[in-house]
């Protein structure tokens, strides 16, 4: 036996029972009642009237079996290592103090400009170059000919 569902009410129709409205768009609604009907052509919602299935389900009427909410489970906080420092590296920054810290950044700061200094100290300056000529100066357009003469 095939059961159909009420498109307002949400209840139960039973074969030989209730009555089907075809929309202009094809789709299709069954209603127990002639009430349900009256109130879907009434443009009312399901949501908004007490009785209905929809409302009921809505409100969490007549939900008696899920009375104990499932617990969901909190999520374990870890700590792990990342890639290029282990855990014990990590907590020993975290442990360190605002001080320590800037007198190491200032102790790294210090160290990379000096070997800067040595490397640029060891490296051979270039030769300043001669002046090629002091002839005045010619634009490439000039150099072509062109116009420019006349």
């Amino acid at each position: 036996m095939k059961l159909e569902i009420d498109s307002f009410s949400g209840y139960r129709i039973y074969p030989s029972k209730g009555k089907l409205f075809v929309r202009g768009d094809s789709k299709i609604f069954r209603f127990a009642s002639s009430k349900n009907a009256s109130l879907f052509l009434q443009r009312k919602n399901p949501r908004k009237i007490a009785w209905t299935q929809v409302y009921r389900r809505m409100h969490k009427k007549g939900v008696t079996e899920e009375v104990a909410k499932k617990r969901s489970r909190r999520a374990v906080k870890h700590q792990r290592g990342i890639v290029g420092a282990d855990l014990a590296a990590i907590a020993a920054k975290r442990n360190q103090t605002a001080a320590v810290r800037t007198q190491a950044r200032l102790a790294a700061i210090q160290k990379a400009k000096t070997e800067k200094k040595e490397k640029e100290s060891k490296k051979p300056k270039p030769a300043t170059r001669a002046p090629v000529s002091t002839a005045p100066k010619v634009s490439k357009q000039q150099m072509k000919g062109g116009k420019g003469g006349r």
